[in-house]
């Protein structure tokens, strides 16, 4: 998949920094989306912008593999029901194609968007990811999420040693990073650029709150602006931390999520 690129902003990057059965889709060639000129007000983010949609593969007779992994799923959901996360363990999941893109453009982000829309739901994948540079800036695969028409979305990253969560409010022409309204948000990887590195990465947001957990454990607790709407489009995002090379290459597999009957 080639990603188209709109309108972007420069990122400042911190010193410091499922009861029914639905099946998997593939990520179609992304189309271009417009994104307005920033205006200096806050932390800025940049966003190159493409869209990627899903397209569902229905099977009439589920051999026994997705079979399995339905259950699978709903186990999860289940589990994030009684950790408080989600709400409801009744409802319905889709699996995405894996996904594989390089980017090589310092504090520049890339997004691609699945059709399906949503409030509450649960979002995951095994990364992998590297570097071609050792001292690279915040870098590595993401979610995005609550993406609007206007551009406006949320975005959250694994780095090497963080989870950044995002916030870019286009209209206003300014991106925040959203504090951690528990848990540390911080992780500790090997450097990418001299091996890639992998984690399981799942984003749960509920009812305005956003928990991100890396290897099944809760790194960071997130509140989500009230103000906003927060039903939006979902998708997969790559931030670079260099211009050097290959830049920052991300590999996404067993990517699926679950939107709950709530």
């Amino acid at each position: 998949m080639r990603p188209f690129r709109s309108n972007p902003f420069l990122l400042f990057i911190f010193a410091l920094s499922v009861a029914a059965y639905a099946c998997g889709g593939a990520l179609a060639e992304p189309t271009a989306t417009s994104t307005p000129n920033p205006t200096a007000t806050q932390t800025l983010v940049p966003t190159a912008t493409a869209t990627a949609t899903n397209t569902p593969r229905p099977t009439r007779t589920p051999n026994l593999a997705a079979t399995q992994k339905a259950e699978e799923i709903l186990a999860e959901a289940q589990k994030y029901v009684e950790l408080g996360y989600l709400s409801s363990a009744e409802g319905n999941f889709k699996e995405y194609d894996d996904f594989r893109e390089e980017w090589a453009q310092l504090g520049w982000y890339q997004r691609w968007h699945f059709s399906e829309k949503a409030q509450n739901f649960s979002l995951s994948a095994r990364l992998k990811w590297s570097s071609a540079y050792r001292n690279a800036d915040i870098s590595g695969c993401g979610f995005v999420f609550a993406a609007q028409e206007n551009g406006d979305h949320y975005a959250v990253f694994l780095d090497r040693t963080q989870v950044l969560m995002l916030y870019a409010d286009l209209a206003a022409g300014f991106s925040r990073r959203v504090g951690v309204t528990s848990g540390t948000g911080r992780v500790k990887f090997d450097n990418p650029a001299d091996q890639p590195v992998e984690a399981d990465f799942t984003l749960v947001v509920n009812d305005g709150i956003a928990y991100v957990l890396v290897d099944d454990e809760m790194i960071g607790k997130y509140t989500l602006s009230q103000s906003k709407n927060l039903n939006g489009a979902l998708g997969l995002t790559l931030l670079s931390g260099t211009n050097k090379d290959f830049g920052t290459r991300c590999e996404m597999t067993d990517i699926h999520a679950f939107f709950p009957n709530d």
